[in-house]
């Protein structure tokens, strides 16, 4: 099937009894047997699940609907994107390891791998991606993984996988992605030899702002050691959550058409308006579209916390994605805990906002905008 169709029939038909069009909330924290040889079955491989935190059809569901998007052979849900994440690096890195991640990542990410990696021993050194010299020689004896995303939070810097790959291939190391600001609509990271593929599902793939998730998706070998650390450390998803995210996954497709389509429309308005110094916004990271995000950065004169209030319907929230069109503040939110130089080596600035763009009719959005910035 294509993109498009699979967007929509990822999940299995339903053979029982009570033939319900949509998949059933399997809302249970455990699953019954007849009795012990019944549930020793479980552990032959024969039945499929014996604890939620173990396997739920519904969490089932968000793996192998992502992992057939993405091309992967398997996929795993878990509580959410920073879960993903670390069960992700978890499965490739261990104690005395060292890790290579691109400096422009999202800082819940920075976070992780600066300050929570170094109790479990594992080591993050913090390069300049786009500079292939550095990144080789960042390489240690003991790298492991080469860490980075498709489209950079928050800067949108769109990564050269295929230069990431080759490196790692070289050097016999891992790869992982975030591929939450593409999602497998605009860009598949495993199609270019990504080993690991993650993803917020809380943003793109649920859609809709209102649950917390994650999805690994990769091979058959490293997505076994990536499920068994995600039931061993306890980032399992939970049925409803899953339920709501498989629900949202359906209508992804028209979501990044539409919300692409209209953040680069708001991109080139941006780009001629006199209270704006830069607009961050890609242009070629694929044929479907450059994603939902656009990046701006206010000129002197503007009053950031006036730019804020003066925005009408626009929410302001510390994150990103939902049908909705919302700004945030990446210096008081997502970046915060980045080292004030590295800040401004990359360029999150004082006037830097983020704005994720929803569905809306495209002349109200640029309209907003425009009422925004005319009070500066």
């Amino acid at each position: 099937m294509r993109f498009e169709t699979k967007n929509v029939h990822f999940q299995e038909k339903l053979d029982h009894t009570e033939m319900s069009k949509t998949k059933p909330i399997y809302q249970t924290s455990a699953f019954s047997f007849h009795d012990l040889d019944d549930m020793e079955s479980f552990f032959k491989g024969e039945k499929s699940y014996l604890y939620t935190r173990v396997g739920n059809p519904n969490t089932d569901d968000l793996g192998k609907g992502v992992a057939d998007l993405e091309g992967a052979d398997k996929g795993a849900a878990a509580s959410s994107g920073i879960s993903a994440i670390l069960a992700a690096v978890l499965a490739v890195a261990k104690s005395g390891d060292h890790i290579i991640a691109t400096e422009d990542l999202y800082g819940g990410t920075y976070q992780l791998m600066a300050k929570e990696l170094i109790d479990f021993g594992i080591e993050t050194s913090f390069v300049d991606f786009t500079n292939k010299d550095s990144v080789i020689n960042a390489i240690k004896d003991n790298t492991v993984l080469l860490y980075s995303e498709s489209i950079t939070n928050p800067l949108l810097r769109v990564e050269n996988i295929e230069q990431v790959v080759g490196i790692a291939k070289e050097y016999k190391l891992k790869t992982i992605i975030d591929n939450t600001f593409a999602t497998p609509y605009l860009i598949r990271p495993h199609e270019s030899g990504v080993d690991l593929v993650v993803h917020s599902a809380t943003k793109y793939i649920g859609g809709h702002s209102d649950l917390s998730a994650g999805v690994v998706t990769g091979s058959n070998a490293l997505m076994s050691k990536v499920k068994a650390k995600i039931t061993n450390i306890g980032s399992n998803l939970g049925p409803f959550d899953g339920w709501l995210a498989c629900r949202g996954l359906k209508t992804l497709s028209l979501r990044m058409e539409r919300q692409s389509r209209n953040a680069s429309t708001l991109a080139n308005y941006l780009a001629s308006n006199e209270n704006i110094k830069k607009v961050y916004y890609p242009t070629a990271a694929s044929k479907k579209g450059n994603g939902a995000i656009v990046s701006i950065e206010l000129a002197e004169h503007v009053d950031v916390h006036q730019f804020f209030r003066q925005l009408s319907w626009v929410k302001v929230v510390p994150t990103l994605a939902g049908v909705e069109t919302s700004v945030t503040y990446p210096l008081g939110t997502s970046h915060r805990s980045v080292p004030e130089a590295t800040r401004e080596r990359l360029g999150v600035s004082t006037n830097l906002v983020r704005i994720s763009v929803g569905i809306e009719d495209e002349e109200d959005i640029v309209e907003a905008f425009t009422e925004a910035l005319s009070f500066s």
